[in-house]
């Protein structure tokens, strides 16, 4: 058995974390097993999950610039009492540097830096992640990314073409069909029969931009009275746009609904799907939302790639509210949403193929390995 060590932030039910736990259901755990190293000490949705599948869970020292000394001890702690450990993932965008850097001391020979994002986001952290991005190329065997763009963006352009390999966000596409019964249950029991669900699926943070959505709703809710802004996510800016929605008296047309195990009735539920986010990779709610076939507008800062149905359309995020709510308006009405499924498994994005890809590259990544050793 293959053991693959996959650095994340913690097991919470969000987009990367939720993207490996897709393929760690439909790997074969008695070829390939995943553990995780938790860099936030807190508990997430999946971490019971893991346990039961054979996964195990080490939680680190933090990606704080005064812990990395003590992340490399704790990088060659883990491999040393865990020999199985042959490949070190990296999700932590360029802070996975961290992680591969001590994988590199520890003797590990794959390393992969794995992209997921077009921008790296601003915070106290942001010289620190600006120096590990110039690092991260030299601590990895190999660069993967969700796309093109995120590719490019992390590894350089030269890089990327030569070595870089894309990994898509699959899902379980089974789950995301569209069911028109499960559509109308929901609708129902939350008293929505009659409404205009313009849906949103995105953890609360400046990159997913819930500001100008919550504007861009205000003025499709001024044009329609039975429009309702549905919001599934948890963060940091969540308290911030609760207040917001009720100072621009849309405090009963906006639903904060947390994070949910159920996201996959909600597709059904919602009419449309908008992403007005200021950088992302190729988002896994865009694939979702595009399975349960969805009208879906993203910003011009989401990927091109992302589009993989005609009902998926990009707009300029400096176009104003006005235009954002006007093709949101357009989008209401009858729309096939039965086709979709059918172009996101022919764009690639079916679980059930793709994990068996990523087990066979894990397998010939080991192999190349050992024979390194010999």
């Amino acid at each position: 058995m293959i053991r693959v060590l996959q650095s994340v932030s913690n097991m919470a039910r969000a987009g990367i974390e939720t993207m490996l736990m897709n393929y760690y259901r439909h790997i074969d755990r008695e070829r390939i097993q995943f553990d995780f190293i938790a860099n936030k000490p807190l508990p997430g949705e999946y971490d019971e999950e893991i346990r039961v599948m054979g996964g195990r869970i080490f939680v680190g020292p933090g990606l704080r610039p005064d812990c990395f000394s003590t992340y490399q001890l704790f990088m060659e702690g883990i491999i040393e009492q865990n020999p199985d450990i042959k490949i070190v993932h990296g999700h932590n965008e360029a802070m996975a540097y961290y992680a591969l850097y001590g994988a590199q001391k520890a003797g590990v020979k794959v390393r992969i830096a794995h992209a997921h994002n077009t921008k790296i986001g601003f915070d106290y952290k942001y010289p620190v992640k600006i120096l590990c991005k110039q690092l991260l190329p030299g601590a990895a065997t190999d660069y993967w990314a969700c796309g093109r763009d995120a590719g490019i963006y992390y590894f350089g352009k030269k890089r990327w073409e030569k070595r870089g390999e894309i990994i898509h966000n699959a899902i379980n596409l089974d789950r995301f069909r569209f069911d028109p019964e499960v559509r109308e249950r929901v609708r129902r029991e939350h008293g929505l029969e009659d409404c205009y669900l313009v849906g949103h699926v995105g953890r609360f943070a400046k990159q997913k931009n819930h500001p100008q959505l919550l504007d861009i709703f205000g003025e499709v809710a001024r044009a329609d009275d039975k429009a309702r802004l549905i919001l599934i996510g948890v963060g940091g800016t969540e308290a911030a746009m609760r207040r917001k929605a009720v100072q621009m008296g849309l405090g009963e047309k906006v639903l904060f609904l947390g994070q949910m195990a159920n996201v996959n009735d909600w597709y059904q539920a919602f009419d449309c799907f908008v992403l007005p986010s200021l950088f992302e990779g190729l988002p896994v709610t865009g694939i979702e939302a595009q399975t349960a076939g969805l009208p879906c507008l993203f910003s011009d800062r989401v990927t091109d790639e992302v589009l993989l149905t005609p009902e998926a359309i990009r707009l300029s995020i400096k176009d104003n509210n006005e235009e954002w709510a006007s093709r949101i308006l357009s989008l209401r009405g009858e729309h096939d949403r039965t086709s979709g499924i059918e172009m996101v498994r022919d764009a690639g994005y079916d679980i059930r193929q793709e994990a068996g890809k990523l087990q066979n590259r894990y397998i010939e990544m080991a192999e190349r390995a050992e024979k390194q050793k010999k």
